[in-house]
């Protein structure tokens, strides 16, 4: 593992553009392997998780051209004739792969799929996106009937209607990419509104695709027609410098072409509650289902921070970033609180046991609850060191709380940041 230590900073100045986002570089991939005909990718992100993304569609039978200006073109097999690898799909360390892929494969009728992937992956559980698809005819074989490595036997499909009992943009889109091949419609109904990439995307290439208040529905598909897509800036990578910026005094940065959907701008919702000021043309919620993805630039500067509490409706829309919501609770007054956010016990790590464990070590006043935690705000963070463990989540969350902190912070195991954002050391070198 590799440690960085992040000294105090004096005040940051400039602009960043943030990577592509990962999310949309995932699905936007995997829907040009669902497509007959090539599908170019503008801005595809070039990290571990996304390029594991790229040699799963190989191991099904996509063509892949990864080019030197940032593009990739996908000819992919159409949505009912991805090919039988001859061994294991590595997912690697990605979630996301794992959960929308097996919505897709589930449909292959007579032929059979191994996923597996690193140790973290295989921490994770996949009961969440089995249940519905057995409910639609699939056949999937997990370990310890929950776990990776899992088997999808392809097998006709039949269109449900679920309730999720959780809101998660993940089970929701591996859902509704199995409708595609099923007979029907199928609908997913929502506790609360989740990242809509998957909807936007579908939409763009043609598919039937309805939003009723929290239900969204999609119907059986011939094919796809995707042709070009273009991924934004990810504001969640993009959320670790906001973070920054707002934390070390006397700054002023600008973030450029950043996604804003209003999706997943949950995260500056919360910030903005806080105190903190930063400006965008950011998105408005609609029950219309656009094909596109905004984009804005956005304007953070440093100020004073107040507690917050963040709910349980709150936390789809902001769930990658809440480790952040912590960290800043550190520096605002009165007591932060998040609520409702058991998931992040299921991410790339136990993100709230890391969450907690960190910052208590570099000297914060914070708790954990069994679905989030509580934080009382001071003046400043100690600082000292921070295990990723890793989570790249962690890795940059550990950064930003060394820049704003005392005394500095020691990250072990920085390479984390990789997963998601490969230049995040240098981008925070340069505003320095």
């Amino acid at each position: 593992m590799t440690s960085v230590r992040f000294e105090p900073s004096g005040r940051l100045r400039g602009s960043v553009t943030a990577p592509p986002d990962k999310s949309i570089s995932h699905r936007a991939a995997l829907l040009g392997a669902m497509s007959l005909e090539p599908v170019r990718i503008s801005n595809y992100l070039r990290a571990q998780d996304t390029l594991s993304t790229l040699d799963a569609l190989r191991a099904v039978g996509a063509l892949v051209e990864d080019h030197e200006d940032g593009t990739v073109v996908v000819r992919g097999v159409g949505l009912r004739e991805a090919r039988e690898p001859g061994g294991p799909i590595d997912v690697g360390n990605a979630g996301t792969l794992m959960r929308l892929l097996p919505g897709w494969l589930a449909a292959q009728e007579g032929r059979i799929f191994v996923l597996d992937g690193d140790s973290s992956i295989r921490r994770r559980p996949v009961d969440r996106i089995a249940e519905p698809l057995r409910l639609m005819g699939a056949d999937i074989r997990a370990t310890d009937g929950r776990f990776p490595p899992f088997v999808v036997y392809g097998t006709p499909l039949e269109a449900i209607t679920y309730e999720l009992p959780v809101a998660s943009a993940q089970v929701k889109s591996c859902v509704l990419l199995a409708g595609l091949a099923a007979s029907g419609t199928t609908s997913v109904v929502e506790p609360a509104p989740s990242r809509d990439h998957t909807e936007r995307m579908l939409a763009g290439a043609g598919v039937a695709v309805t939003r009723d208040g929290l239900t969204v529905s999609v119907t059986c598909t011939d094919e796809l027609d995707a042709q070009s897509l273009v991924v934004p800036g990810d504001l969640s990578s993009a959320a670790f410098v906001i973070a920054a910026g707002v934390l070390v005094k006397g700054s002023r940065l600008v973030v450029d072409n950043v996604g804003v959907n209003w999706t997943r701008t949950g995260f500056l919702r919360i910030l903005k509650r806080m105190g903190a000021v930063v400006t965008g043309d950011l998105e408005a919620p609609s029950s219309r289902v656009a094909p596109d993805e905004p984009i804005s630039d956005l304007e953070v500067t440093a100020g004073p921070l107040v507690g917050t509490v963040v709910e349980a409706e709150e936390v789809p829309l902001a769930i990658d970033e809440l480790p952040l919501v912590a960290l800043l609770g550190c520096f605002a007054e009165g007591e932060t609180v998040v609520r409702g956010a058991q998931e992040l016990r299921v991410k790339e790590s136990d993100r709230i046991a890391g969450v907690v464990d960190g910052l208590r070590g570099l000297g914060a006043a914070i708790e954990a609850t069994d679905d989030g935690f509580a934080v009382t705000g001071a003046a400043a963070l100690r600082g000292g060191t921070i295990d990723a463990r890793g989570d790249h989540r962690m890795a940059m969350l550990g950064a930003v709380a060394g820049l704003a902190s005392e005394d500095g912070v020691e990250v072990v195991g920085m390479e984390a940041a990789a997963v998601s954002y490969p230049g995040f050391v240098d981008d925070l070198a340069a505003l320095s």
